[in-house]
């Protein structure tokens, strides 16, 4: 399960990831609508998902996190100074018992971006109660938009023959026109 929660100047968004073992994934987006630091957007968003696994029947769980805060304080290395945190990290570590196994892991954020991308698009949204709004698909691309390919030359010659041509003897081909001439 990855995890992540932004909070920006438009709002607090939270999301989830859980990844079963065939690869499936289920994705979860919500934006908060209450005050929340991001240290709490962190634990809203672990929670979230905690609570999603239980309701899956998920008996064995990784969570996986770029909050290193959080999970250094939920497995008791680092201690909790702010008290808008303590019923937080106690949450989480009661619902770490409804699992037969589970472990936490900190990551860097570049590894978490599909959480992260869909945390911060929840906590940028006007979402309005009557409004709905459908799910947003991501397609990948794996060439650029533009063309990359090089049509093969009439002559028979590489698309370079003409280029190597004039580097090595300083003029341009007989058979060039004006504008191949200015190109060149």
């Amino acid at each position: 399960m990855f995890f992540d929660g932004a909070a920006n100047f438009k709002g607090v968004g939270i999301g989830d990831v859980l990844v079963s073992e065939t690869g499936q994934h289920y994705p979860i987006s919500v934006k908060l609508r209450f005050p929340c630091t991001n240290n709490m957007a962190e634990y809203e968003a672990c929670i979230m998902g905690l609570n999603l696994a239980i309701d899956m029947n998920i008996q064995e769980l990784l969570v996986i996190g770029d909050s290193e805060l959080l999970v250094h304080q939920v497995l008791g290395e680092w201690a909790t100074k702010n008290t808008k945190i303590f019923p937080y990290m106690y949450h989480v570590q009661e619902l770490m018992k409804r699992f037969t196994k589970i472990e936490f892991k900190h990551v860097p954020r570049i590894q978490s971006e599909f959480a992260d991308a869909r945390v911060t698009l929840s906590s940028m949204i006007e979402h309005l109660d009557k409004n709905l709004i459908d799910p947003i698909p991501v397609r990948i691309h794996n060439q650029r938009a533009y063309c990359a390919h090089v049509e093969e030359e009439a002559d028979g010659n590489l698309w370079f023959h003409d280029i190597k041509e004039y580097l090595e003897k300083g003029e341009c081909s007989e058979h060039a026109n004006h504008t191949q001439k200015h190109t060149l």
